[in-house]
């Protein structure tokens, strides 16, 4: 079968996985309404014509980092679930297509294990443990292993209501560990059962995260700090002050709490309330080039992407996530061409228009 769009490689992906793990990668919270908008809430573009797009440019700046193309890898949790290399064909895949990879604190592979696959730019997920030790000894092993950034998870504070999870009781399966976690200083835990690692890495969660937590973790690493999970102009305002060097306008895949917005309608408030004092990102519900587009002209300075890197390596490997990167970088290109645009900065708001411009919009069941 020729894969021509990214969405394909979910349906390969559904075929190949057994059943509990598709769910797990698939499913979100709930009536999972927040999913489905996710993808049903970019908006329109209106396209500009005469312009000269015989080159076009999508590389860009992160953080200081020259990249490719404004298209990221998301942190997604348990990669060895979906192909047996994990997370190993994702830093393989993204550092060819010279972009950054965001690898998860529960991966199946370690932060020296995807150190180990060559260079690349990688930034670290990370959730904050109640066990403060835990969590430096995290970012100690990733700043030492030469990653770049951490992606702070700043809206889990209880794992959200995963339906299907709960009905295909969901274990990591017992071939596979959080790796990690292996070799810390865990303090006194239960390690009787099989899945010890995955019961420590979602019970122990802190709930008491506060904006004070963030000057703290400064405090521990010298690396930039994104936050993961901003969805408010408040919090947006109130992160700028605090410090952060980024924001991820993120909804968790829409696997936290149902009918908050989805990404791209609560982007442009988070943008305008940084005011370009940081970069801000979008993660969740892009599949398409003309996604990527919307997001870039709505402000964001680039977008990160989380099923489609997983779905794309259930279906084939680091081979399925570099093509799945090509596409994206394709279609980015193609739209921005029949848009009139040559580089990423000639991207506007002029080029978009959004049901939410129209006072009498809303979204269906909000």
């Amino acid at each position: 079968m020729e894969i021509t769009n990214v969405m394909e490689y979910e349906k390969i992906a559904k075929e190949k996985l057994p059943k509990l793990v598709y769910d797990y990668y698939a499913s979100g919270a709930e009536d999972q309404w927040t999913l489905q908008e996710n993808r049903n809430a970019f908006s329109r573009i209106l396209p500009r014509i005469l312009k000269d797009v015989s080159e076009i440019d999508v590389s860009t700046r992160v953080l200081g980092f020259n990249i490719s193309m404004p298209i990221m890898v998301a942190p997604t949790a348990m990669q060895k679930m979906a192909h047996p290399d994990g997370e190993l064909a994702t830093a393989r895949a993204t550092s060819a297509a010279g972009t950054i990879m965001t690898l998860s604190t529960c991966a199946t592979c370690s932060v020296d294990e995807v150190a180990s696959t060559g260079p690349g730019i990688r930034f670290f997920q990370l959730y904050v443990y109640k066990d403060r030790n835990v969590v430096r000894q995290l970012a100690k092993r990733a700043e030492e292993a030469g990653f770049k950034a951490i992606a702070l998870t700043v809206d889990t504070p209880r794992f959200g209501r995963r339906e299907a999870d709960i009905k295909n009781r969901f274990a990591l399966p017992r071939d596979l560990t959080l790796k990690n976690f292996e070799g810390l200083d865990l303090g006194e835990i239960d390690k009787t059962n099989d899945s010890w690692l995955a019961s420590y890495a979602a019970s122990q969660v802190d709930q008491s995260l506060s904006w004070k937590d963030i000057k703290w973790l400064q405090s521990i690493t010298s690396l930039p700090i994104l936050l993961k999970g901003v969805l408010t102009a408040e919090d947006a305002r109130i992160a700028v002050e605090y410090g952060a060097e980024g924001i991820i306008v993120s909804n968790h895949g829409a696997r936290q709490l149902d009918y908050v917005p989805p990404t791209i309608m609560a982007l442009e408030e988070v943008v305008k309330a940084v005011q370009g004092r940081i970069p801000v990102f979008l993660d969740g519900g892009v599949r398409r080039g003309t996604d990527i587009f919307k997001a870039l002209a709505l402000g964001a300075s680039g977008v990160f992407v989380g099923r489609p890197t997983l779905f794309s390596l259930a279906a084939d490997g680091e081979a399925g996530v570099r093509k799945m990167l090509q596409m994206l970088r394709d279609e980015l290109e193609l739209t921005m061409a029949l848009s009139g645009c040559s580089s990423l900065r000639e991207i506007s708001r002029n080029h978009i228009k959004t049901d939410w411009d129209f006072p009498h919009y809303l979204p269906a069941k909000l």
